[in-house]
């Protein structure tokens, strides 16, 4: 299993927007993450900043996330919630949420 985080900022006005979308994110978006290996995805807000982790089980990262953006349905989704986000990832970078660097982990093996 691999940890992934991100951040995005909210577009100043957007907030409501992106908050009433996810609560009730459409059950084939969700789907498709499962099927794309994705597991315990949350999305955490502080004030206009998204910071989203989840936990990765399969063997291609790449691969599946090639598949997540394939997906007719997760490509409509994201027309709904893309104006609503700020990309702070490097121009050029190919990202649109800015990949986050884990720096310290605790796990119930070193605990």
């Amino acid at each position: 299993m691999q940890r992934y985080c991100s951040i995005i900022r909210l577009r100043p006005g957007q907030r409501q927007e992106y908050l009433l979308l996810h609560r009730s994110v459409w059950p084939d978006v969700e789907q498709m993450l499962v099927r794309a290996n994705i597991r315990n995805y949350s999305i955490f807000l502080h004030g206009d900043l998204l910071v989203g982790y989840y936990e990765y089980v399969g063997d291609d990262h790449e691969a599946d996330q090639a598949r997540i953006a394939a997906d007719p349905r997760t490509r409509q989704w994201w027309t709904l919630t893309d104006p609503c986000q700020e990309s702070l990832a490097e121009p050029g970078s190919g990202h649109w949420w800015a990949p986050m660097q884990e720096v310290w982990h605790l796990n119930e093996e070193t605990a």
